[in-house]
């Protein structure tokens, strides 16, 4: 079972989703048979473009604001401990608006599903630095977000 803590830090999520943790206890149960058997919790930090810019420079020395961060609560090396019965992955911080802008051209869930998937597979140890990893990892997102 995936399980997951919802922060909100930008009261402008608040118009957007309504109840988080139903919305995502809902996506979260459909995806839960592809990381069969696996007992994890993550963190996602709703916030700002300002705080996101923040937490960029502070631990990716780039003074920009981005969609999403992630934060994994382990070394890649280390992945093997997921098969615990239960662990904390780490967390994740989206921007409201980047995503909001993005969603003039797209739904604003269909955005916002998008990028937390995105930074759920960076916390389970995915990347797209290589080009096989990329599409590995981009075949994986589209298998979730089709699920949901």
């Amino acid at each position: 079972m995936i399980k997951v803590n919802v922060e909100v830090k930008n009261k402008s999520w608040h118009r957007k989703i309504k109840n988080k943790k139903d919305y995502f206890n809902k996506k979260l149960k459909k995806i839960s048979k592809i990381f069969r058997n696996r007992n994890i919790t993550f963190t996602i930090l709703l916030t700002s473009s300002l705080q996101i810019k923040k937490l960029n420079k502070k631990f990716r020395k780039k003074n920009k604001p981005t969609d999403v961060l992630s934060f994994p609560n382990f070394e890649k090396k280390n992945i093997r401990f997921l098969k615990q019965k239960n662990y904390y992955i780490g967390d994740i911080a989206i921007s409201f608006e980047i995503i909001n802008s993005r969603s003039l051209k797209n739904n604003f869930q269909s955005e916002f599903d998008k990028v937390w998937v995105h930074g759920l597979l960076h916390l389970l140890g995915f990347d797209h630095i290589k080009n096989k990893d990329y599409f590995k990892m981009q075949k994986i997102e589209k298998r979730i977000l089709n699920l949901i």
